[in-house]
Parts: structure tokens; C-alpha cells; sequence
């Protein structure tokens, strides 16, 4: 196979030659990447109830494999917020159903189910698709996570133990707050307080994070009693052991709800952040690919226990201003979290949690979309109404179903002002007579032929894509004239043509054809014409297709005179 050989030979060396071009680069971009994901890590382990461990393995299976296999190259993956939320969703309901072990074994099931939906969405080209969702609606679950993260950190940061869902922690909040360890409110506000106020210059030398993480961590053990605050912990050190899958045919469908609320947000999250990276570095990432890459690499995160995650936004940002341009530089950002992660334990058994509280209370901050949640009510009250109610869904109900009825609501809100514009752009013209009062565009001739068709012929002129919802319309508008022989259904400027808008011309056709009326239909466009072909339009008795309007016009103008 020599022919073979060369072919890939050829396909490998620009690879090979834009790494060796960009290795110091990617070099110091997943060192700085992994100093940033340290922290965050850490943080998203505790606050899944998983364990500080798990957020660090997801960060090294997940980072490594997707960068090796994912279709953005500059992209650095690992736990975030919004997964977070929904893994500390399945931790609780299963370590609670089940005990520690087998809840815990089961909830890593879910994120290798997980990893299994995104590496099938990749396979059936799903990625250009996953991300055409309404901002509206994007932005609502998103502030709705950030909230829901706030929530969940607040009692660590008050140093009491209260966990559950939201609506469970908010309603316990006025008891808890009675129980307050003013040393850990001090030390979790000072750690907010320094990641907000830390200079945006020297995050490109020590990011805020990790110097909140080290500071109040070190200025906690050398003055503060070892007891005097909730600290981390012993923590497992070494490689991870295998989880086997393991499955509980009576939550079989909950297991798979839960997968698919992970995988869907995790491609989602994935693919808005390759489109960050791909505006910094102004290339254009594949989709499908990437997918296929974040599914393999949840696949890993879950069969060695760590938390699920997608393409990070600031670590992807992080790692491209410090010089990364290929998928080097995420897997050079797993391996240095790998070997951090082998001696870890001992270093982060004294961190307080509730540093670890101010440092997500930051993260919960960044991912509402406060620009949009303050310029919603300038473009639309719908618009913000929808905003805020998958949020609140959100944060008291379940992603999924805020994802549908929002999905699903401005859907209809889209369909509702398609119709609206369908109706002021559609026009009625009988003789010298405009039913609807508006302008037409029938030019000189054809207006003089239609006066002499007088009211024998009816003109019903479309525009823009007719999809379902126009059916309706279609038949009520015509239902109002009752005195034409003939109509021309003018569709020259319809280049969509929806299934249900083709039954109502269907329809309206049969209905002409029992009362003896004829029909002609105006369109040199191949979808509508094809589509009402399909259909059998064409075989219907007095139907007729023509390319244009005045060929109709002046058709049914010799049909009027022959008759005459």
C-alpha cells in the first residue's frame, strides 16, 4: 500500500508542521490553562458532593481526551459550572437512594451514558443543530445555573452544613444563618473579595483563583486553629481506579433523563465556547467532531470517577492569549493537572471550604448574563418574559423542562410574528379593486389586465416562507371572497414551502375544483412547485402551473374573451 502510505503521509505534515511551528506556545498556554482549572476543579468537586478528587479527574480525562480527539484546537475542557449543577443533582438523589458506594458508582454510570449521547450526536452530524436554540432561551437556563451556584455555595461560605435542592436550602437559609462561623464567612468573603478586585493584569502571571486559593488557604493555616473552619480534607492521592458502569433497571429512565440533560448542556456549552475560540483566533472549528471529542472524553471522566464537564470558556480564552494554537495545549494542561493531581492530597487537605465558596460565588456571578438580563425589556416584554421564566424554572425545576417550554414558547412567539408579517405582506386583488388596502406591485400591464378580468378573477399574492402555521390564514382569507372564477395564487415570491401550508393549497384547490372555479398557481421556485407536485396539485381538475403572473393574467384574460 505505498499509494496509501504517501496519501497520509501528505495529510499528517501540515499537522506535524503547525505543531513543531506553535510548541512553545501551546507549551505555555496549557501550563497557564491548568493554573486557572486547579482552583475551579477543586471547587466543582466539593460542590457536587463527589469529592475534590473527582473534580481533578474529570479535569485531567476530559481535558486530555478531548483536546486529542475534539474538533476546536485551541479548546481546554474540563468540569464547569452548568455541569456541575445538574452532577450535584444526580449525586444527591442517588448517594441518598442508594448509600455512598453504589450512588456514587451509578451517578458516574450517568456521565459515561453522557459521554455515549455526545459521541452519537457527533456520529449523526447533530453539532450544527445543537447550538440553533433561541438566545433567549440560552440565556435563562444560563443565569438560572449561575444562580442555582450561589445558592449551593452559600452555606459552605457560612460554615454550616445544609444541602438538598434549591427550594430546600433557600427555606432552611434563616435557620442556618443562626449557626453562622463568622471565621468562615470572613475567609469566603475575603477570597470573593480578592478574586473581584484582583488587578486583570496579573491574572496573565498568577490568575485570580488560584492566588485567592493559596493566600487565604496559607493565611488560614498559619493563624487560625486547625478546627476553627470546615477544611477539605484528606483527599485520595494517586492514579484513579476503574468505576464500573452500574444500572438500575427500575431508574433506568431517570439515569437516562439525567444523561441526556448532561450531554445535551455539555454540547451546547461546548460548542458556544468553540465559537469564542473561534472569533480569538479567527479559524473555524468542526462541529461534529468536537462532540465526538467531548463524548470520549466524558466516556473516560466516568469510568474513573471524575465529574463531567464541556469546552471551558476562560480556560479556552485563558490559553489562547498565552500563546496556544493547537489541541497540544489542552492535553499539555491535563498532564500537568495529572501530575499536580498525584501529590495532591496532602496540599489540599487544609483548604477552608469556604474559600472554595468565594471562588464558585465568583463563578455563579460570571455566568449570569447580567448584560442581558438588563437590556431584555428594551427590545421585547415577551422577550424578557420568556428570559425569566426559563430561569425560574431553572433554578426551581429542572433544566430539561426549562429547556422545552422555553424552546417551545418561543417557537410559537416566532411562529405568531411569521403569520403576523405573512398577513401584512399577503395581498387580494380583484378587478380594480385591493381587498386588503395595501400596496401592490403589479406593474402596468398586468394591472390592466386584471381590471379587464374585472371580478371573474381573483389575485392572491404570498411572500416569505410559509410554514405551518400559515395554513389557517390561507383558507380564512379566502373564505371572505366568494364572487371570482378563477384564482391566481401567487407564490413567485414564496421560496419555502411548508408541509401543512401545502395541504391548505391543496385544500383550496379541491374546494375550487367543486365549485366548478379554476385555479392557477404562479411560482418559478423548484420547492413549492415540487412539493405541491408531490402532492397530486397538479393532477387536480382546472389546476394549472405557470412561471409567472402576467402569463396567468393573460391567460385568464383570453379565457374571458373566448368565453365572451
Amino acid at each position: 500500500m505505498p499509494g496509501g502510505d504517501q496519501r497520509l503521509r501528505e495529510r499528517l505534515a501540515p499537522r506535524i508542521s503547525h505543531l513543531i511551528r506553535h510548541w512553545k506556545g501551546d507549551l505555555t498556554g496549557g501550563v497557564t490553562a491548568a493554573v486557572v482549572a486547579l482552583p475551579l476543579a477543586l471547587a466543582f468537586g466539593v460542590a457536587s458532593g463527589a469529592g475534590a478528587i473527582a473534580g481533578l479527574y474529570g479535569a485531567v480525562s476530559l481535558g486530555f481526551l478531548a483536546a486529542l480527539f475534539g474538533g476546536t484546537p485551541t479548546q481546554v475542557s474540563g468540569p464547569t459550572g452548568p455541569m456541575t449543577v445538574i452532577m450535584t443533582t444526580v449525586v444527591t438523589l442517588l448517594v441518598g437512594r442508594y448509600g455512598p458506594e453504589a450512588g456514587l458508582a451509578m451517578a458516574f454510570t450517568v456521565v459515561v451514558l453522557a459521554g455515549g449521547f455526545q459521541v452519537l450526536f457527533g456520529l449523526m452530524k447533530l453539532g450544527q443543530y445543537i447550538t440553533m436554540m433561541p438566545y433567549t432561551v440560552i440565556s435563562g437556563f444560563m443565569s438560572g445555573i449561575g444562580v442555582i451556584i450561589i445558592v449551593l455555595e452559600v452555606p459552605p461560605l457560612l460554615g454550616v452544613k445544609l444541602s438538598g435542592s434549591v427550594a430546600t436550602i433557600v427555606a432552611g437559609l434563616p435557620g442556618a444563618i443562626s449557626q453562622t462561623n463568622p471565621t468562615a464567612l470572613a475567609l469566603g468573603l475575603a477570597t470573593f473579595a480578592l478574586v473581584m478586585l484582583y488587578p486583570r493584569r496579573w491574572n496573565t502571571v498568577l490568575p485570580a483563583p488560584l492566588a485567592a486559593l493559596v493566600l487565604i488557604t496559607l493565611a488560614s493555616v498559619l493563624l487560625l486553629p486547625a478546627d476553627a473552619v470546615p477544611r477539605l480534607g484528606a483527599m485520595p492521592a494517586g492514579l484513579p481506579q476503574l468505576v464500573l458502569p452500574r444500572l438500575s433497571l427500575g431508574d433506568l429512565r431517570t439515569l437516562a433523563g439525567f444523561a441526556l440533560t448532561l450531554a445535551v448542556l455539555g454540547a451546547i456549552d461546548s460548542l458556544l465556547t468553540s465559537l469564542v475560540a473561534d472569533n480569538v483566533t479567527r479559524t473555524h472549528h468542526d462541529s461534529d467532531k468536537e462532540l465526538i471529542g467531548q463524548g470520549i472524553g466524558n466516556i473516560a471522566a466516568g469510568l474513573v470517577g471524575g465529574l463531567p464537564g464541556a469546552g471551558a470558556t476562560m480556560r479556552t480564552v485563558t490559553n489562547v492569549q498565552a500563546g496556544g494554537r493547537t489541541p497540544l495545549s489542552g492535553m499539555v494542561h491535563a498532564l500537568v493537572l495529572l501530575v499536580i493531581t498525584l501529590g495532591a492530597g496532602p496540599l489540599a487537605s487544609p483548604i477552608p471550604q469556604a474559600v472554595l465558596a468565594g471562588i464558585l460565588l465568583r463563578v455563579g456571578l460570571d455566568i449570569i448574563d447580567w448584560n442581558f438580563i438588563f437590556r431584555a425589556p428594551l427590545l421585547s416584554w415577551k422577550t424578557t418574559g420568556l428570559m425569566w421564566l426559563v430561569l425560574i424554572l431553572t433554578v426551581f425545576w429542572d433544566l430539561i423542562t426549562a429547556v422545552v417550554v422555553g424552546v417551545f414558547l418561543a417557537n410559537i412567539l416566532t411562529i405568531k410574528r411569521q403569520n403576523d408579517l405573512q398577513r401584512e405582506q399577503m395581498r387580494r386583488l380583484q378587478g380594480h379593486v385591493d381587498l386588503d388596502a395595501g400596496q401592490h406591485d403589479l406593474s402596468p400591464q398586468e394591472s390592466r389586465l386584471l381590471l379587464g378580468c374585472g371580478r371573474d378573477v381573483l389575485v392572491m399574492q404570498l411572500a416569505g416562507p410559509l410554514s405551518f402555521g400559515a395554513g389557517k390564514f390561507l383558507s380564512q382569507q379566502l373564505s371572505s371572497v366568494d364572487d371570482f372564477h378563477t384564482l391566481v395564487l401567487d407564490l413567485s415570491e414564496v421560496p419555502l414551502l411548508g408541509v401543512t401550508a401545502a395541504l391548505a393549497i391543496e385544500t383550496i384547490c379541491l374546494d375550487c375544483r367543486d365549485q366548478q372555479r379554476q385555479v392557477i398557481i404562479v411560482s418559478d421556485r423548484s420547492q413549492p412547485v415540487e412539493r405541491l407536485n408531490r402532492l397530486g396539485v397538479d393532477r387536480i381538475l382546472g389546476v394549472a402551473f405557470m412561471v409567472d403572473r402576467l402569463s396567468a393574467l393573460q391567460a385568464c384574460s383570453s379565457q374571458l374573451a373566448k368565453a365572451a
